[in-house]
């Protein structure tokens, strides 16, 4: 695969040095990703960016990464060394590709596969790249995505570090195990095409500059990285106030039971050297797929921990040393074999029940609730032009909630996927067989505060032709909470037939929808924070004329009264109600 290493003695190891090591495995892992979306067949990958991956040392440390879904690089280092366990690394050699989708492994459901390839240089084993991608289909019971399993055995091919490719050489017998375990199998294998392509090209990347730098500095400039990222991490956590806080929020439902929210439960520790998530008193192991492999609770802790400490920073493996997550065996926060897993949208919702607990500390670091899932919408069934399956999604970005000193952001991805984006309308409909109606800022989704809470968006789909209808919304029971006497956001919901004699306002869904018939899809705002009677008017006339806020909702919530016909403030009317609302209290009469 590469040339034999030539030592460099007369290059020392100092800061400058390891600053190149370091930003060339940042340059490599951006060019995986780069080739990873410009070859990949599905727009799941290259619009959405539904993957996660990075390059590790020979430890199974996270080097660099370049994330879409930032749950998933986080998520693949567990799943990386459960398969180099698994499959040990004295039977692995150069040009090997192994496959992993065993949930409890790979951090994640079974159709979000995760690619490991070892990357020897001079014959040595010095480390390995890894990508975890959603694929489309991988047998599953249901097409799409699976909202009601029982266990896992009915979510897809399972894959515990299966070599797809043995010293470089193809096993056309595994090639053809997947292809005709799928209902969409040009898609799956292109796609996997993708992820190979950009494992190798990581691979490539790293032998280069192991023969460039040789074996010894590469490994001493790889810890220099690691102990200084830690070092990071920890000045900023002692700069955070000591203490322990606890915080709850739930989830609609596990899919299977209806009637039963799941509860998230958290107890979060802060000392000069630790930070400690502890899920205990979670909802118990549940029924339905909402259940978390124990690799994907720590991923979603590491990124609310990441958050709070080094945010402005590439992330390495160094960063989480002070990180630890306890999470009983056999609870929703700690799935075990047999236990459903598919819809892990309980994974979307923790990043923010750790800050909710953070907020009662540092209320004026941490910001109000964002709108709190990612509201994906996923079509599917036969293309009437090719005649061929089809399947599209997208999700929405939501209102994020407002912080001391700022208003939350609107309309933007949720913040377990800081990297992803939602497809663009036109690919969208050139996709699929449907038409986007609308697609607008959703007025007076924020929650109302002296900064106010991001806004969500509405979109609103009709299908041009009988097709399948998968909604995944986990949060339309509990609304997204402001923050210091800002109020509780709007909460996101779907309406599916809306205006009709059937409509119907829910949250997950899979459903079949008739040519002509629409789905609304109406995103979360962000929590409120700070009293808003403290909102300078003139921003809330701004709200109103930008169409975030409704006139009625100034005056209610904000205590501004607007001139519906000439868009000014009344100056007089605004100062009655502002004193009514002191005697009234918080946000007047709702």
């Amino acid at each position: 695969m590469s040339e034999p290493t030539q030592e460099r003695p007369d290059v020392a190891l100092d800061p400058i040095t390891v600053e190149v090591i370091h930003n060339y495995l940042l340059s490599a892992a951006r060019e995986m990703e780069r080739n990873l979306m410009r070859t990949s067949y599905s727009t799941v990958i290259y619009e959405l960016r539904d993957f996660g991956l990075g390059i590790y040392d020979r430890e199974c440390r996270m080097l660099s990464e370049a994330p879409g879904l930032a749950v998933f690089t986080r998520g693949n280092d567990y799943g990386l060394q459960k398969t180099v366990e698994f499959v040990g690394e004295e039977n692995m050699e150069a040009g090997d590709l192994l496959l992993t989708s065993y949930p409890y492994w790979s951090s994640a459901h079974p159709l979000d596969v995760l690619a490991v390839s070892p990357i020897f240089a001079g014959g040595e084993l010095v480390g390995y790249t890894a990508i975890k991608q959603h694929w489309l289909d991988l047998g599953q019971k249901d097409p799409g995505y699976i909202l009601d399993s029982v266990d896992v055995f009915q979510e897809g091919l399972l894959m515990p570090g299966l070599k797809l490719y043995k010293a470089g050489v193809l096993d056309q017998e595994v090639e053809n195990l997947l292809r005709f375990n799928s209902r969409l199998p040009e898609r799956i294998i292109g796609d996997l095409n993708a992820q190979i392509s950009a494992c190798r090209t990581g691979e490539r990347r790293v032998a280069e500059l192991v023969q460039r730098f040789g074996l010894d500095l590469f490994r001493e400039a790889t810890a220099a990285i690691l102990d200084h990222g830690e070092q990071l991490a920890r000045v900023r956590l002692a700069e955070l106030p000591n203490g322990t806080w606890e915080a709850e929020d739930w989830a609609d439902d596990d899919g299977i039971d209806h009637d039963v929210m799941l509860k998230l439960k958290v107890k979060v520790t802060v000392t000069d050297d630790e930070f400690i998530v502890d899920w205990s008193g979670s909802h118990p192991a549940t029924p339905g797929p909402m259940n978390l492999p124990i690799g994907l609770t720590e991923g979603v802790s590491a990124l609310a921990f990441k958050g709070v400490t080094t945010p402005d920073t590439p992330a390495n493996g160094g960063n989480y040393r002070p990180l630890r997550v306890i999470a009983p065996a056999g609870e929703m926060m700690h799935a075990i074999p047999p236990a459903p897993t598919f819809t892990v949208w309980a994974a979307l919702l923790a990043p923010e029940v750790i800050l909710k607990a953070l907020a009662q500390g540092m209320p004026d670091r941490i910001p109000a609730c964002s709108g709190g899932d990612v509201f994906t919408v996923m079509g599917l069934g036969m293309h009437p032009e090719t005649g061929l399956p089809w399947l599209e999604a997208t999700n929405e970005g939501i209102g994020f909630g407002a912080y001391a000193g700022s208003d939350g952001e609107d309309a933007i991805m949720h913040l377990s996927e800081p990297g992803c984006r939602n497809v663009p309308v036109e690919i969208m409909e050139t996709k699929a067989p449907w038409i986007i109606e609308t697609y607008r800022m959703r007025r007076d989704s924020g929650g109302a505060g002296m900064y106010r809470g991001g806004v969500g968006v509405t979109r609103r789909y009709r299908f041009l032709q009988p097709s399948t209808v998968l909604t995944l919304v986990k949060k339309t029971k509990s609304a997204p909470w402001g923050m210091v006497d800002g109020l509780d956001a709007d909460v996101g919901h779907v309406i599916v037939w809306p205006g009709s004699d059937k409509e119907e306002r829910t949250g997950a869904i899979y459903y079949r929808m008739d040519a002509e018939e629409v789905i609304q899809n109406n995103s979360g705002g962000g929590g409120g924070w700070g009293d808003p009677r403290q909102r300078d008017p003139q921003r809330v006339l701004d709200d109103v004329i930008n169409d975030y806020v409704s006139l009625e909702s100034a005056r209610r919530d904000y205590g501004v009264a607007i001139d519906a016909e000439t868009l000014t403030i009344d100056g007089d009317a605004t100062e009655v109600l502002r004193s009514d609302q002191d005697r009234l209290g918080k946000g007047g009469v709702r």
